[in-house]
């Protein structure tokens, strides 16, 4: 199977990774834009975060749904790095805090946040981990 072959298999696949992946980004991109103009907007730093996060998500949840099927593996490795710095961004400001802003877990739409960011984590990262799979056993010598 070559790079450009696309299997009715992948297909059953690829095409829920691509729509419930832009959506969980959209979401992602949505909190963070709505949170941005309801009190993130006026902290230093972390204001301009969460509208660059909003925007960044927009862009990805476009891409992962625009992108051909040969590049599709790439823009879910950047969406799983993309989940992973946002939920590590959020973790540390629930802790030690994020550029001086410790939050709180009474935060507004935390839960809803951290739900979405995780499953759009694992969503990509288990697509990513399959691709690689499968890959490694096209690559595997036959005996």
């Amino acid at each position: 199977m070559t790079t450009t072959d696309v299997t009715p298999r992948d297909r059953l696949v690829t095409l829920p990774v691509r729509i419930i992946g832009a959506a969980l980004l959209a979401a992602a991109g949505g909190l963070h834009l709505y949170l941005y103009f309801n009190g993130y907007r006026g902290i230093s730093i972390i204001g301009p975060l969460f509208m660059a996060h909003a925007v960044s998500a927009l862009v990805l949840a476009v891409a992962v749904l625009v992108v051909p099927g040969r590049r599709l593996p790439w823009v879910a490795a950047a969406a799983t790095l993309f989940e992973a710095g946002a939920l590590g961004g959020l973790a540390l400001s629930l802790t030690v805090g994020f550029f001086g802003f410790i939050e709180s877990v009474q935060a507004p739409l935390l839960s809803w946040t951290v739900a979405v960011e995780v499953a759009g984590f694992l969503l990509f990262a288990g697509y990513v981990a399959l691709i690689l799979l499968r890959r490694g056993r096209q690559r595997a010598p036959t005996s």
